[in-house]
């Protein structure tokens, strides 16, 4: 009966929606959720905004369909309802009915994964919200919030990031691979997901070597492992070298890949960061530590250098190398 009474009122909505009464659906829809949230009719108000939110998106009215989907996630909260499968269901869908570059579902997703955090197992959002979001974000060419989320999603974000990084590369000069190459390996090494990292890597070389022929590489071959090697790119095989430096384990190795490096990184100039805390974690070697480590780790990871601006490879002044055998 109650769902019945429900679904009358959606399809009364939508009927006004059609009709192009937008503001008057959008209000009555908030007006009759409050009251249900206010005897506490959780499941109903859930109901109501979700089928509202969703007639308002694909009507085009992205403001007030967003404004409904963010009241839902309130609900969610206030009604004690876990981050399951129907939940995230209602909540993925919304997020794929938004119209492209709508400004309110940049606030829907902060709301929606800071409400997983709350009531799921993921201190940092869940990864499927992360993953959706990460790459509806990577397919509007926002490749800064696709970044923060895809870092943080499932087993099969690192293809969704690389592709993301290198398809923002390929509106740069071509000597500034590893710029772009590195934002798809550092978030992951720096949360201790090392496959993932090395997930990214490789797809990301492997559509470098196909899709731009005018950089040339050589395989290396040795009986512990296999390696690209960039004559060209030493920056690029830098990253090659630090993936394998971290399997190893080998604190020498690092400190000699750095070292070997330093000029080509100080050039990046901002990598500093990232650096020193994969030395920290991988490595045992211990950097001078202020504030909250987590903190500091995850600040790192989102713009590799702590509280200072993102940089944008795009712009960055990193004239090409000249060739070299080995690097």
């Amino acid at each position: 009966m109650a769902a019945a009474k429900i679904q009358k009122t959606i399809a009364r909505q939508q009927e006004k929606i059609s009709e192009g009464q937008f503001y008057e659906a959008h209000q009555q829809l908030r007006v009759i959720t409050s009251r249900y949230v206010k005897t506490e009719n959780w499941d109903a108000a859930i109901d109501l905004l979700y089928g509202g939110a969703l007639a308002l998106l694909q009507a085009g009215q992205g403001g007030s369909g967003g404004d409904l989907g963010i009241f839902l996630i309130d609900v969610l909260g206030k009604g004690g309802k876990e981050c399951g499968v129907g939940e995230k269901s209602k909540l993925l869908t919304i997020l794929r009915s938004f119209p492209r570059s709508e400004p309110t579902k940049k606030r829907f997703v902060t709301e929606m994964i800071n409400w997983s955090s709350k009531v799921g197992d993921y201190p940092f959002g869940d990864p499927e919200l992360h993953h959706v979001a990460g790459s509806i974000f990577a397919e509007e060419c926002e490749p800064y919030d696709a970044e923060r989320h895809l870092a943080l999603g499932t087993k099969d974000s690192p293809e969704q990031l690389a592709k993301c990084e290198y398809e923002w590369y390929t509106q740069d000069d071509s000597h500034t691979a590893a710029l772009y190459a590195a934002r798809a390996v550092f978030p992951y090494l720096l949360i201790g997901n090392l496959r993932s990292a090395n997930k990214a890597h490789l797809i990301f070389t492997s559509r470098l070597n196909s899709g731009n022929k005018s950089v040339s590489v050589q395989e290396v071959s040795s009986k512990s492992s296999d390696m690209r090697v960039y004559p060209v790119l030493p920056l690029l095989n830098f990253l090659s070298l630090l993936l394998l430096a971290v399997q190893r384990g080998s604190s020498d190795v690092f400190k000699q890949l750095a070292k070997h490096y330093a000029p080509h990184v100080k050039e990046v100039g901002v990598w500093d960061d990232a650096l020193a805390q994969i030395g920290e974690m991988y490595f045992g070697i211990r950097i001078p530590r202020q504030g909250n480590p987590l903190f500091d780790m995850m600040g790192s990871m989102m713009g590799f250098g702590g509280g200072s601006p993102k940089p944008k490879p795009k712009k960055a002044e990193v004239a090409p190398p000249p060739a070299a055998d080995l690097d």
